[in-house]
Protein backbone atom coordinates (compact mmCIF):
# COMPACT_ATOMS: atom_id res chain seq x y z
CA UNK A 1 0.00 0.00 0.00
CA UNK A 2 1.17 3.93 -0.65
CA UNK A 3 2.25 5.46 2.46
CA UNK A 4 2.51 8.74 0.65
CA UNK A 5 1.30 11.88 2.60
CA UNK A 6 -1.59 13.81 1.48
CA UNK A 7 -2.28 17.36 3.37
CA UNK A 8 -5.80 18.50 2.74
CA UNK A 9 -6.40 22.42 3.03
CA UNK A 10 -10.67 23.27 3.37
CA UNK A 11 -12.49 25.05 5.80
CA UNK A 12 -15.27 23.01 5.09
CA UNK A 13 -15.24 19.93 7.63
CA UNK A 14 -17.32 17.82 5.45
CA UNK A 15 -14.99 18.41 2.35
CA UNK A 16 -12.25 17.27 4.15
CA UNK A 17 -13.63 14.15 5.84
CA UNK A 18 -15.07 13.23 2.21
CA UNK A 19 -11.22 13.38 0.73
CA UNK A 20 -9.91 11.92 3.91
CA UNK A 21 -11.62 9.12 3.65
CA UNK A 22 -11.43 8.16 0.38
CA UNK A 23 -7.50 8.97 0.42
CA UNK A 24 -7.03 7.02 3.58
CA UNK A 25 -8.67 4.01 1.84
CA UNK A 26 -6.27 4.13 -1.27
CA UNK A 27 -3.57 3.47 1.50
CA UNK A 28 -2.21 7.21 1.71
CA UNK A 29 -1.42 9.36 5.06
CA UNK A 30 -3.48 12.48 5.67
CA UNK A 31 -3.20 15.54 7.64
CA UNK A 32 -5.88 18.00 7.67
CA UNK A 33 -6.08 21.96 7.87
CA UNK A 34 -9.32 24.46 8.38
CA UNK A 35 -7.23 27.02 6.33
CA UNK A 36 -3.95 28.44 4.92
CA UNK A 37 -2.13 29.25 7.82
CA UNK A 38 -2.68 26.08 9.91
CA UNK A 39 -1.88 24.28 6.52
CA UNK A 40 1.77 26.48 6.27
CA UNK A 41 2.13 25.26 9.72
CA UNK A 42 1.58 21.36 9.15
CA UNK A 43 4.15 21.78 5.74
CA UNK A 44 6.94 22.99 7.61
CA UNK A 45 6.33 19.82 10.57
CA UNK A 46 5.93 17.15 8.03
CA UNK A 47 6.60 15.58 4.76
CA UNK A 48 4.28 15.94 2.61
CA UNK A 49 3.86 14.20 -1.27
CA UNK A 50 0.73 16.36 -2.51
CA UNK A 51 -1.46 19.44 -1.31
CA UNK A 52 -5.55 19.28 -1.92
CA UNK A 53 -6.22 23.01 -1.64
CA UNK A 54 -9.50 25.08 -1.64
CA UNK A 55 -8.91 28.31 -3.23
CA UNK A 56 -11.52 30.63 -0.82
CA UNK A 57 -10.56 30.48 3.00
CA UNK A 58 -10.24 32.58 5.87
CA UNK A 59 -7.50 34.23 7.01
CA UNK A 60 -4.30 32.38 4.78
CA UNK A 61 -6.42 31.51 1.62
CA UNK A 62 -5.68 29.06 -1.17
CA UNK A 63 -3.86 31.39 -3.83
CA UNK A 64 -1.80 32.54 -1.38
CA UNK A 65 -1.10 29.41 0.28
CA UNK A 66 0.10 28.12 -3.33
CA UNK A 67 2.48 31.02 -3.35
CA UNK A 68 4.19 30.35 -0.14
CA UNK A 69 3.98 26.64 -1.05
CA UNK A 70 5.71 27.28 -4.64
CA UNK A 71 8.47 29.36 -2.53
CA UNK A 72 9.95 26.27 -0.55
CA UNK A 73 8.67 23.31 -1.81
CA UNK A 74 7.51 21.23 -5.37
CA UNK A 75 4.93 18.81 -4.24
CA UNK A 76 1.67 18.41 -6.29
CA UNK A 77 -1.15 20.87 -5.68
CA UNK A 78 -4.83 20.19 -6.74
CA UNK A 79 -6.82 23.38 -6.24
CA UNK A 80 -10.44 23.25 -5.29
CA UNK A 81 -12.62 25.72 -6.76
CA UNK A 82 -16.50 26.60 -7.07
CA UNK A 83 -17.80 26.86 -10.55
CA UNK A 84 -18.05 30.78 -10.13
CA UNK A 85 -14.16 31.26 -9.30
CA UNK A 86 -12.50 30.14 -12.85
CA UNK A 87 -10.38 33.80 -12.71
CA UNK A 88 -8.78 32.67 -8.98
CA UNK A 89 -8.71 29.05 -10.80
CA UNK A 90 -6.41 30.43 -13.87
CA UNK A 91 -4.47 32.54 -11.37
CA UNK A 92 -3.64 29.47 -9.16
CA UNK A 93 -2.44 27.28 -12.27
CA UNK A 94 -0.70 30.15 -12.90
CA UNK A 95 1.18 30.34 -9.83
CA UNK A 96 2.18 26.81 -9.45
CA UNK A 97 -0.70 24.41 -8.91
CA UNK A 98 -0.45 21.38 -11.05
CA UNK A 99 -4.58 20.10 -11.51
CA UNK A 100 -7.98 21.88 -10.41
CA UNK A 101 -11.46 20.03 -9.28
CA UNK A 102 -14.43 21.87 -9.60
CA UNK A 103 -16.92 21.82 -6.82
CA UNK A 104 -18.74 19.64 -6.25
CA UNK A 105 -16.93 16.82 -7.41
CA UNK A 106 -17.23 13.03 -7.69
CA UNK A 107 -14.50 11.68 -4.95
CA UNK A 108 -13.26 8.74 -7.16
CA UNK A 109 -12.07 11.49 -10.24
CA UNK A 110 -10.11 13.31 -7.44
CA UNK A 111 -8.33 10.13 -6.30
CA UNK A 112 -7.38 9.28 -9.70
CA UNK A 113 -6.01 13.10 -9.83
CA UNK A 114 -4.17 12.84 -6.65
CA UNK A 115 -2.75 9.13 -7.77
CA UNK A 116 -2.26 10.41 -11.39
CA UNK A 117 0.30 13.52 -10.14
CA UNK A 118 1.57 11.69 -7.39
CA UNK A 119 2.95 8.81 -9.84
CA UNK A 120 4.78 11.81 -11.73
CA UNK A 121 6.09 13.67 -8.73
CA UNK A 122 7.25 10.25 -7.36
CA UNK A 123 8.63 9.32 -10.72
CA UNK A 124 10.46 12.86 -11.49
CA UNK A 125 12.07 12.99 -7.69
CA UNK A 126 13.31 8.96 -8.46
CA UNK A 127 15.17 9.94 -11.85
CA UNK A 128 16.81 13.29 -9.95
CA UNK A 129 17.92 10.49 -7.25
CA UNK A 130 19.27 7.90 -9.78
CA UNK A 131 20.74 10.73 -11.77
CA UNK A 132 23.14 11.83 -8.60
CA UNK A 133 24.89 8.42 -8.03
CA UNK A 134 23.91 6.44 -11.42
CA UNK A 135 25.93 6.76 -14.27
CA UNK A 136 24.05 4.81 -17.58
CA UNK A 137 25.68 4.10 -20.57
CA UNK A 138 23.41 1.92 -23.35
CA UNK A 139 23.06 -0.98 -21.23
CA UNK A 140 25.50 -0.51 -18.49
CA UNK A 141 24.32 1.22 -14.94
CA UNK A 142 27.14 2.28 -13.09
CA UNK A 143 26.16 2.95 -9.26
CA UNK A 144 28.40 5.25 -7.54
CA UNK A 145 26.92 4.59 -3.79
CA UNK A 146 26.34 1.06 -4.29
CA UNK A 147 29.60 0.33 -6.43
CA UNK A 148 27.66 -1.71 -8.40
CA UNK A 149 27.49 -2.18 -12.39
CA UNK A 150 24.34 -3.93 -14.02
CA UNK A 151 24.94 -5.03 -17.63
CA UNK A 152 21.87 -6.01 -19.52
CA UNK A 153 19.99 -6.23 -16.22
CA UNK A 154 22.63 -8.70 -14.69
CA UNK A 155 24.72 -7.33 -11.76
CA UNK A 156 28.20 -7.72 -12.55
CA UNK A 157 31.20 -8.13 -10.44
CA UNK A 158 34.30 -5.60 -10.01
CA UNK A 159 36.71 -5.51 -7.88
CA UNK A 160 37.38 -2.38 -6.47
CA UNK A 161 40.14 -0.99 -8.50
CA UNK A 162 38.42 -2.69 -11.29
CA UNK A 163 35.32 -0.61 -10.62
CA UNK A 164 37.34 2.56 -10.04
CA UNK A 165 38.72 2.72 -13.38
CA UNK A 166 35.41 1.95 -14.76
CA UNK A 167 33.82 4.87 -13.20
CA UNK A 168 36.48 7.32 -13.93
CA UNK A 169 36.36 6.38 -17.80
CA UNK A 170 32.46 6.36 -16.91
CA UNK A 171 32.56 10.03 -15.68
CA UNK A 172 35.25 11.43 -18.20
CA UNK A 173 32.89 9.89 -21.23
CA UNK A 174 34.52 10.98 -24.41
CA UNK A 175 38.05 12.40 -22.89
CA UNK A 176 41.21 9.64 -23.66
CA UNK A 177 42.81 8.69 -20.97
CA UNK A 178 46.49 7.29 -20.83
CA UNK A 179 47.72 4.62 -18.57
CA UNK A 180 49.22 6.97 -16.54
CA UNK A 181 47.04 8.99 -15.70
CA UNK A 182 43.97 6.04 -14.96
CA UNK A 183 47.31 4.22 -12.84
CA UNK A 184 48.07 7.70 -11.08
CA UNK A 185 44.20 8.66 -10.81
CA UNK A 186 43.18 5.29 -9.40
CA UNK A 187 46.31 3.94 -7.48
CA UNK A 188 46.95 7.18 -6.30
CA UNK A 189 50.46 6.98 -6.86
CA UNK A 190 53.33 7.79 -9.25
CA UNK A 191 52.95 6.38 -12.79
CA UNK A 192 56.22 4.23 -13.12
CA UNK A 193 56.07 1.71 -15.95
CA UNK A 194 51.99 1.39 -15.00
CA UNK A 195 51.05 0.34 -18.48
CA UNK A 196 50.77 -3.40 -18.36
CA UNK A 197 49.43 -3.26 -14.72
CA UNK A 198 46.46 -0.75 -16.29
CA UNK A 199 46.21 -2.72 -19.19
CA UNK A 200 45.44 -6.10 -16.99
CA UNK A 201 42.87 -4.36 -15.50
CA UNK A 202 41.11 -2.75 -18.93
CA UNK A 203 41.22 -6.29 -19.96
CA UNK A 204 39.82 -8.17 -16.88
CA UNK A 205 36.68 -5.14 -16.90
CA UNK A 206 36.31 -5.90 -20.21
CA UNK A 207 35.97 -9.61 -19.49
CA UNK A 208 32.91 -8.72 -17.25
CA UNK A 209 30.91 -5.91 -18.93
CA UNK A 210 31.87 -6.81 -22.45
CA UNK A 211 29.82 -9.44 -24.47
CA UNK A 212 32.54 -9.65 -27.20
CA UNK A 213 35.98 -8.46 -25.25
CA UNK A 214 37.67 -8.67 -28.29
CA UNK A 215 35.11 -5.70 -30.08
CA UNK A 216 34.72 -3.82 -27.03
CA UNK A 217 31.26 -2.06 -27.27
CA UNK A 218 32.07 -0.08 -23.78
CA UNK A 219 36.15 0.67 -22.83
CA UNK A 220 37.95 1.27 -26.35
CA UNK A 221 41.66 1.92 -27.35
CA UNK A 222 43.11 4.61 -28.98
CA UNK A 223 45.83 3.08 -29.81
CA UNK A 224 49.24 5.08 -28.94
CA UNK A 225 47.29 6.86 -26.76
CA UNK A 226 44.79 5.83 -23.77
CA UNK A 227 41.40 4.25 -23.53
CA UNK A 228 38.38 5.90 -23.41
CA UNK A 229 34.49 5.42 -23.13
CA UNK A 230 32.56 6.79 -25.73
CA UNK A 231 30.19 9.63 -25.03
CA UNK A 232 27.10 8.67 -26.82
CA UNK A 233 25.50 5.23 -27.14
Amino acid sequence: MSKETILIVDDEKEIRNLIAIYSKNEGYDVLEASDGEEGLSLLKKNKVHLIVLDIMMPNVDGIEMCMKVREIAEMPIIMLSAKSQDMDKIVGLTLGADDYVTKPFNPLELIARIKSQLRRYIKMNRLDDMNENEIEIGDMRINTDTHEVIVNNEKVKLTPREFSILDLLARNQGIVMSAEQIYEKVWKEEAIQSENTVMVHIRKIRERIETNPRNPQYIKTVWGVGYKIEKDH
